[in-house]
């Protein structure tokens, strides 16, 4: 079993796995397919597990955490770090707690480690989407943190202008900002902006999100990559990886492949050279895994995809 390092945010008391497994796994997967796949990650070292009420993986997850305490894989579930995310349709007031309760219900569990606001757009009964009233819907999620549903609150998909809106008002400033990250978009102007608010970055698509419906295949297909993988003995999904961790940040990674899940391990004892760093710094930047294009129409507040992302798209 791998041990897997952990990051630490001093400011915010936050100590959060490098690794983690996400379950935004597409095309959707059977429980017990998924519950295998989860047990399987425990046994290797995997602690953080990322889910959302929009997967449907809330419940298998659930299953695989009673399920590893029976077995011994954990003596308890305070080994693991539980994300989960509030979906826009609930993304209003009186519906924060409610919907937390709902997931704690699910995963069966007291409390989660983090509890995100999906993206920054809430999703009308009528069809149609509105930018967010970030004032009422944080009051209602600093909420859930002080009645201890969740440890620590945070936000995704958030670009710099959103973050910037957000924290004019807030009494509990968000932990995490969890955001599309790889050598392919780094997030330059992001990360050093949450940087300076103390907002610690976890990284979704590190590898481009290839096969999926949003994804690209410019990480896994990069020459630059492929040469530093070829030199290293490396897979370029490893370098990728090993490129976000060496950033500071925190990675979900989403794979059901026990091998790959393996795989995933192992990059965390070698480095990238400075040269090996430098070149990646070079490479052409385009943001095209949001999954957000649902938010974008002529009838919606957001009619671009610079609008929702605040220009950070290349």
């Amino acid at each position: 079993m791998v041990t897997i390092p952990e990051v630490s945010m001093g400011s915010t008391g936050l100590v959060v796995p490098s690794l983690g497994m996400g379950m935004a796994v597409y095309p959707l997967t059977s429980s017990e397919t998924m519950k295998s796949a989860i047990l399987h990650a425990i046994q290797l070292g995997y602690r953080h597990f990322d889910t959302a009420a929009i997967y449907r993986s809330q419940h298998p997850l659930g299953e695989a955490i009673k399920e590893a305490q029976r077995l011994g894989f954990i003596k308890s579930r305070d080994e693991l770090f539980i994300t989960s995310k509030l979906w826009c349709s609930e993304a209003h007031h009186g519906c924060v707690l409610p919907a937390l309760k709902k997931t704690l219900q699910i995963l069966q569990l007291e409390y989660l480690d983090l509890y995100l606001i999906h993206c920054p757009a809430i999703l009308k009964l009528e069809g149609y989407e509105l930018p967010m009233g970030f004032k009422s819907i944080w009051e209602s999620m600093e909420k859930s943190q002080k009645l201890g549903l969740t440890r620590f609150i945070g936000v995704s998909n958030f670009c710099y202008r959103k973050l910037e809106e957000l924290l004019v008002d807030v009494k509990i400033p968000p932990a995490i900002n969890q955001v599309e990250m790889n050598p392919v978009w780094q997030q330059k102007k992001l990360r050093e902006f949450c940087k300076e608010k103390g907002i610690h970055i976890t990284a979704y698509s590190p590898l481009g999100a290839k096969g999926t419906l949003w994804g690209t295949n410019r990480a896994m297909e990069c020459e630059v990559l492929k040469q530093i993988a070829e030199a290293k003995r490396k897979t370029v999904a490893q370098v990728c990886l090993r490129w976000v961790y060496e950033q500071g940040m925190s990675i979900i990674v989403k794979s059901l492949n026990k091998e790959r899940l393996k795989e995933n391990l192992e990059i965390f004892d070698w480095m990238l050279s400075q040269e090996e760093l430098q070149k990646i710094d070079g490479i052409s930047q385009q943001k095209r895994s949001s999954g957000l294009e649902e938010f974008i129409s002529e009838e919606n507040p957001y009619k671009s995809l610079d609008e929702l992302c605040d220009g950070e798209t290349s």
